[in-house]
């Protein structure tokens, strides 16, 4: 296997993992004015993701290195001509994770309700814009023959691209309504597993939706297999949570969200950003990668780094793995 081909697996493994991981975390901020009827339920919200949500950032940096380092084409096309969209995604993380450091600071009601509706944007844009985003990258967008954007937002802003923002944001929801369940203990719990059987309804409509209309774009037979492999997962976790299995649940939607993004990438390969106004213009896995020599190196280190840091966040999530509830949260 060539190493453009190697690297262009490990960008989507590393997003895999970022939407998995950063994916319930966004759920769960969104759906903190929801199942969060008093501060004590809301403090509930964010101990469960606390220990675990800038790890979980971590692999957004890391896949973006990744892109920059192999793919300095990509990165730079994809950077320049979706600067806003990705510029209001960093302000929204930065708005979120301050959030969550300051809320805490103050008791008065007025400081929380404004730091908990700075950690409900902050979750809900990036998860609208993250889909909005990864559609157009399949789709296409306007690229010049020297591959620089020709476009504007508003071609950023098509019917597709604004389901593929619906279908993150309804996923994500899911993801983080299982993950609340799976993490919480009385009402909250309750709560939350009955509204992820909901909202899963919701998402697998949008799903299914979404990911038909990508295989009529683009396909490829590993793309098929793996669409509907995702439609499966998401089905059998919605099952899950339905009888209140909520660790098989949780499994089912992150194997949904993994499966999902690995069908937008069997579709786009070997392109990493098509072109709509000349095929000449079309960036690949081959003529935006790095030289061999970079590429080389650079296996070198995720070879032996790679590991470590899986190592780390695994015992890291395994530390933090009992439920809590309002009984260990103090009332002041």
């Amino acid at each position: 296997m060539e190493l453009t081909t190697i690297w262009f697996l490990l960008v989507a493994v590393l997003f895999t993992g970022y939407f998995i991981l950063e994916g319930f975390d966004f759920g769960v901020g969104m759906l903190l004015p929801v199942l969060g009827r008093d501060d004590r339920e809301r403090r509930v919200m964010i101990n469960t993701i606390g220990p675990v949500w800038d790890g979980n950032e971590v692999w957004l940096i890391t896949a973006g290195g990744a892109m920059f380092a192999a793919f300095p084409e990509w990165y730079a096309t994809l950077f320049s001509g979706f600067y806003l969209p990705l510029l209001l995604i960093l302000l929204a993380l930065i708005a979120r994770g301050v959030a969550f450091e300051y809320r805490h600071k103050r008791p008065e009601a007025a400081w929380k309700r404004r730091w908990d509706a700075a950690i409900f944007f902050g979750s809900l844009i990036p998860a609208i814009l993250w889909g909005v985003a990864f559609a157009n990258i399949l789709r296409g967008v306007p690229l010049a023959a020297d591959h620089e954007y020709a476009g504007g937002l508003l071609d950023l802003l098509h019917p597709y691209a604004l389901l593929g923002g619906a279908t993150t944001a309804a996923l994500f929801l899911t993801h983080g309504a299982v993950f609340v369940a799976l993490k919480t203990v009385g009402d909250i719990r309750d709560r939350a597993a009955a509204l992820a059987v909901r909202l899963g309804v919701a998402a697998a409509v949008l799903a299914v939706a979404f990911l038909t209309w990508t295989l009529t774009i683009r396909s490829s037979t590993a793309a098929v297999v793996l669409a509907v492999g995702a439609a499966l997962a998401l089905l059998g976790g919605l099952a899950a949570a339905k009888v209140r299995r909520e660790g098989w649940a949780f499994t089912g939607t992150a194997v949904a969200i993994a499966l999902a993004v690995a069908t937008l990438f069997a579709a786009l390969f070997p392109n990493v950003l098509p072109s709509t106004l000349d095929p000449a213009g079309t960036l690949t896995a081959t003529n935006a990668a790095s030289t061999p020599y970079t590429l080389k190196i650079m296996t070198w280190v995720a070879v032996f780094f790679t590991p470590i840091v899986l190592a780390y966040q695994g015992w890291t999530y395994w530390v933090f793995r009992k439920r809590i509830g309002v009984a260990h949260i103090p009332q002041h």
